[in-house]
């Protein structure tokens, strides 16, 4: 089956960071673009950022522009998050998607358009 595995979650102070990874099982993360999502308690799941299939084109959600950065490894089937100075706001369960190859390489904020998804990490800041 066609899984993905988020890791990297945590708890870490306001104007700390985390990096969270993605890694694929069963299946190559080369043709797909991989979006990032988060979901905190009472909320709708939202975009938080993505990555095109070749890595030359990137997409984040103004409340984390300038201090998230995503990044992927093909060689390493592996999608990354580098998160900096993460804020209370950033708090909420962190989710990595492959967008269906039907809608596509480029970047999507869509949910419907991925088809396959982590378990997700818990990310918590807090003092």
């Amino acid at each position: 089956q066609l899984q993905l595995v988020e890791s990297g979650g945590g708890l870490v102070q306001p104007g700390g960071s985390l990096r969270l990874s993605c890694a694929a099982s069963g299946f190559t993360l080369r043709p797909y673009a991989i979006g990032w999502f988060r979901q905190a308690p009472g909320k709708e799941r939202e975009g938080v950022s993505c990555i095109s299939s070749s890595g030359d084109s990137t997409k984040y959600a103004d409340s984390v522009k300038g201090r998230f950065t995503i990044s992927r490894d093909n060689a390493k089937n592996t999608v990354y998050l580098q998160m900096n100075n993460l804020k209370p706001e950033d708090t909420a369960v962190y989710y990595c998607a492959a967008r269906a190859l039907r809608y596509g390489s480029s970047c999507s904020g869509d949910l419907y358009e991925y088809a396959y998804w982590g378990q997700g990490t818990q990310v918590t800041v807090s003092s």
